[in-house]
């Protein structure tokens, strides 16, 4: 049996590889756990390689720090590539006022963590892993340790027993202070539903189908295209009906409106009350209607499976002169955009086209429409993304004020390589779409591995450590948990009046908190919260790990 204990107990390749799948697994199993509807999910992971931890089994020093700093980069590449398409855009219009609430979570937190280390003389060191903790955020916790890694050349096991005494109340604590803000404010949940139905800006900017009868005697005779340059609205003319004749066309841009015509417009309700003045009123006629006169046509969504296609505009591939058919819509990651001449394809887009059935088998060819395409994992994008990150993370550069260089290091560099190169590759014709689950997939094997590798490497010291002081870092969490919170929340309620189910995603993506997203979900019956989560996740989680390096690099 010697070799059984060589195996548990030993070193090599075998040993480390069970430990870490035993840490993992277990990790996982206990994950599933929920006490009052809340589970701790995979942070179960790392209190599960604590506990291995403490009692001996360990990994080699370095196999523990490569596989460590390898989860991290899998896990904060993941979520970029998840965020960056959508990054950018959730500074436009309300997501302006979202993402300031969320950056004034983000920074109330580093604040109340600096002031909580002045006055108790706690290492700031220490304080980070707290406040990593306390905002249940993984990223911050590896940004924080991989710094002080770089500029010491030794690692510092309090950072993650910090983090791991902090979390569980942190958890508890967000969800509570979402309880808390909707009995202080009396929120009645209904009611916000309602007025929220009222005031729905995604219902203003989706694509929708209207139906119009050409009245304007000033556009009758005119081509569609020199009918579109009357006003800078986006719009397309989907299909034109004859009164006159029954005859159903789907229009190009030289077929002429004659009055009477009855036209389906796809649109936005922004702009369909200037397209009404335009062109003519909206008329009763549902979709049933039109597929009476439809008998000739057929309308498929096509997907984008082909690489050449993407980052080509819709007008370049000038589909409809060359097929005949007319492309309504783009379905990306769930939401219809209106299909405007500008707008760049990309691969795992979803087209509604509209044409003839043998127009439409030809465009199918010729933009792929292969599924099995689109399940092909595209791991030279991830990887040569990989390595850009790791490049420009450990470019050192000066800020005034910090005496040492700052780099971005292994948790920055490729978080802001890989939401550039999801937003921006497929205009330079680089394949970065991958499935959801192909991202969840690596996302969920990259923090494995590292929570894995952080819980054994603290587990040696984490007893003594509470008992020795430690204990107290709880409370330390619960106020960095919070002051943030109550300042933030008070301040979006009552000066920026926003919704309070909008809100409860707000404060909830503040804090990278899955858990309280699903509650907030379940209260509100609906995706309000979960829409705004996704609005501030971005701009929060690059926040949040690059705070955590700064804190170090400053303080350090």
């Amino acid at each position: 049996m010697e070799w059984l204990y060589d195996l548990i107990f030993g070193s090599g390749i075998a040993h480390s590889i069970l430990i870490l799948a035993l840490v993992i697994s277990s990790g996982l199993l206990l994950g599933k756990i929920k006490v009052f509807g809340i589970s701790l999910g995979s942070t179960w992971i790392l209190f599960f390689g604590i506990f291995l931890g403490h009692f001996g089994l360990q990994l080699e020093h370095e196999v523990l720090h490569f596989m460590k700093e390898f989860g991290l980069i899998l896990f904060v590449y993941s979520i970029g590539m998840q965020v960056g398409p959508s990054f950018f855009s959730s500074f436009k219009e309300g997501g302006i006022t979202l993402n300031l609430l969320a950056t004034g979570v983000v920074f109330c937190g580093v604040i109340t963590a600096y002031i909580i280390h002045l006055i108790t003389d706690v290492p700031i060191v220490t304080m980070v892993g707290i406040l990593s903790g306390a905002v249940t955020n993984t990223p911050g916790l590896g940004a924080a340790e991989q710094t002080f890694y770089d500029i010491t050349g030794a690692t510092d096991d309090s950072i993650a027993t910090a983090y791991a005494v902090a979390y569980p109340l942190g958890v508890v604590g967000i969800i509570l202070m979402l309880i808390f803000f909707r009995y202080i404010f009396k929120i009645n949940i209904d009611k916000e539903a309602s007025d929220l139905d009222d005031r729905n800006d995604s219902k203003m900017i989706e694509a929708q189908r209207f139906s119009l009868q050409v009245n304007n005697p000033a556009i009758f005779g005119k081509k569609i295209c020199d009918i579109k340059r009357l006003i800078e609205r986006e719009f397309v003319i989907s299909r034109v009906l004859r009164v006159e004749t029954g005859m159903l066309t789907v229009p190009q841009n030289m077929t002429p409106l004659y009055e009477n015509d009855r036209v389906l417009v796809v649109s936005n309700l922004k702009n369909i009350n200037m397209i009404e003045a335009l062109i003519g009123p909206r008329i009763e006629m549902d979709k049933s209607e039109w597929n009476k006169f439809d008998s000739q046509l057929v309308s498929r969504r096509i997907a984008i499976t082909k690489a050449e296609i993407n980052g080509r505009s819709l007008g370049d591939l000038k589909l409809r002169n060359l097929y005949g058919i007319n492309i309504t819509r783009v379905n990306r990651a769930g939401v219809d955009l209106l299909a405007d001449s500008r707008l760049q394809l990309q691969l795992g887009d979803r087209v509604t086209v509209v044409g003839a059935e043998e127009d439409i088998v030809n465009v199918q060819k010729f933009l792929g429409d292969s599924l099995k395409r689109l399940r092909e994992p595209n791991l030279i994008s991830i990887f040569i993304g990989i390595a850009l990150g790791v490049f420009f993370g450990s470019i050192p550069f000066m800020i005034p004020g910090i005496p040492q260089p700052v780099k971005l290091g292994l948790a920055g560099g490729p978080l802001i390589v890989a939401i550039l190169i999801s937003k921006f590759g497929p205009r330079l014709k680089m394949v970065t779409y991958t499935t959801m689950s192909a991202n969840l997939m690596l996302r969920e094997i990259g923090i494995a591995i590292f929570l894995a590798c952080v819980g054994l490497g603290a587990g040696e010291g984490f007893v003594d450590t509470l008992m020795n002081g430690g204990y107290q870092w709880i409370g330390y969490g619960i106020i960095i948990t919070i002051v943030p919170l109550l300042i933030m929340g008070v301040l979006g309620r009552k000066i920026f009046k926003i919704n309070y189910l909008t809100l409860m995603g707000v404060l909830s993506g503040s804090m990278t908190d899955p858990p309280a997203l699903s509650y907030a979900n379940l209260i509100a019956g609906n995706d309000v919260p979960a829409v705004s989560y996704a609005t501030v996740y971005p701009l929060t989680m690059f926040l949040r790990v690059i705070t955590a390096q700064l804190m170090i690099l400053i303080f350090v």
